[in-house]
């Protein structure tokens, strides 16, 4: 290479130690060393404002764009980012077609008292930014109240130990990666609470036509990880998936077969749509299609009537 390598992150501990991984992965599938790749934080508009919704500040781009913003400018080479937080619609110019292995996807509750979400006092307080949360807490427990809280996880547990929520709920990801496993009350299996599309999935994305850099980015892609990133993020094209819109999808993949479970929920979260299709593994883009259309359809036909 004639020039370093610079990945492109958000400035949160979380995500710096995801561009890490990312680096670790390139070092170790290429001739490149330590010395060959930076690592640069870039501050989104996500970040800066932490008091409202990100679907009030513009939606997922919240966390993208900024980011996506510099690797147009080719001041980065490479952006990492978490799947989830991306939009569905690939940026002009742009490519998101690598994915590291991925992490667990499950969601977790954390609570002052080390309580489960089913022993909670009534009314109490859950902490989150997220209406598929609030709807799927709702599902289970419908006396519970969710308040918006935002900020990187150690803000959020920080929050929770000064009592201004009974309980919080986060990805389990995250909490991994950052050694709070011992903070968890309760960890949800992901037919409990369906996690978000790409939830537990780091992306990889570069300029369309740097062909350097799609070489080296095709060395780290993991396979399994692509298609279950590729069906669940075809759910939301579908759906025009973003922030406000309540969706859950997540795959597995099991032999030759890829089993997809997918939930949408209506905006004011009391009507909730479901499907479960098993498809065939090398048909994993038109199966995501396919639940999207399923469960658009049966949505309108409910506002129909």
């Amino acid at each position: 290479m004639s020039k370093k390598i610079i990945i492109g992150s958000r400035g949160s501990k979380l995500a710096l130690l995801y561009a890490q991984q990312a680096k670790d992965k390139i070092i170790e599938n290429t001739d490149l060393s330590n010395d060959d790749i930076l690592i640069k934080s870039i501050t989104t508009k996500g970040d800066e404002v932490q008091d409202i919704r990100l679907s009030e500040l513009g939606g997922k781009g919240m966390f993208s764009s900024n980011i996506e913003k510099e690797l147009k400018l080719k001041n980065i080479d490479i952006a990492v980012h978490a799947l989830k937080d991306m939009p569905a619609n690939e940026t002009k110019g742009l490519m998101t077609n690598t994915f590291l292995e991925r992490n667990d996807p499950r969601e977790i509750l954390i609570t002052k008292n080390n309580k489960k979400l089913k022993e909670l006092d009534q009314k109490s307080i859950i902490g989150t930014s997220s209406f598929r949360r609030e709807f799927q807490i709702k599902k289970i427990r419908q006396d519970l109240k969710c308040k918006l809280i935002r900020g990187n996880v150690d803000t959020r547990i920080r929050k929770l130990n000064e009592g201004m929520y009974d309980a919080i709920i986060l990805s389990y990801a995250g909490i991994k990666f950052l050694k709070f496993k011992n903070e968890i009350s309760e960890i949800f299996s992901a037919a409990e609470i369906i996690p978000s599309a790409g939830q537990g999935i780091i992306a990889l994305q570069c300029r369309e036509n740097d062909n350097e850099m799609i070489s080296i980015l095709n060395k780290i892609n993991h396979e399994e990880t692509h298609k279950r990133a590729h069906l669940e993020r075809n759910i939301l094209k579908v759906l025009d998936g973003d922030c406000e819109t309540a969706i859950g999808a997540h795959s597995v993949i099991e032999g030759d077969k890829i089993i997809v479970e997918a939930e949408l929920f209506s905006l004011d979260g009391k009507q909730r749509f479901y499907e479960k299709k098993v498809g065939n593994l090398n048909e994993f883009r038109e199966l995501g299609k396919e639940v999207g259309i399923l469960l658009k359809t049966k949505s309108n036909n409910s506002y129909k009537r």
